[in-house]
């Protein structure tokens, strides 16, 4: 049985956008990496979020007190959603990002 393993990010790809693999399960909350060329849809996650830019660029569109707000997130990167902020990523060309969320969160 192995313990450990070495993920290489800017190899991955999926066959569609935001295609993930699952990395780990931490009780609960999910590490997964995603491909995408793709915007996401607007969405509010029933917990906290954590979006590691790994490779590419991303803009990062969210709302507070009903006013839309965007940021460019570059490689390294992290934006991170709380309970109730609503949110839409849209990455510019090619990206992969690591989320990190509680388990069946859209």
């Amino acid at each position: 049985m192995s313990v450990g393993r070495v993920v290489r990010s800017r190899d991955f790809t999926a066959e569609r956008a935001w295609g993930a693999l699952d990395l780990v399960n931490l009780d609960g909350t999910t590490v997964r990496l995603h491909w995408t060329d793709q915007p996401y849809i607007w969405h509010v996650n029933d917990g906290s979020e954590v979006f590691v830019v790994l490779d590419g660029e991303v803009e990062m569109r969210y709302r507070e007190e009903r006013e839309e707000l965007r940021v460019l997130l570059r490689t390294g990167d992290i934006f991170c959603a709380e309970v109730g902020c609503e949110h839409v990523a849209h990455p510019l060309g090619a990206a992969r990002v690591l989320v990190i969320e509680r388990e069946g969160s859209i």
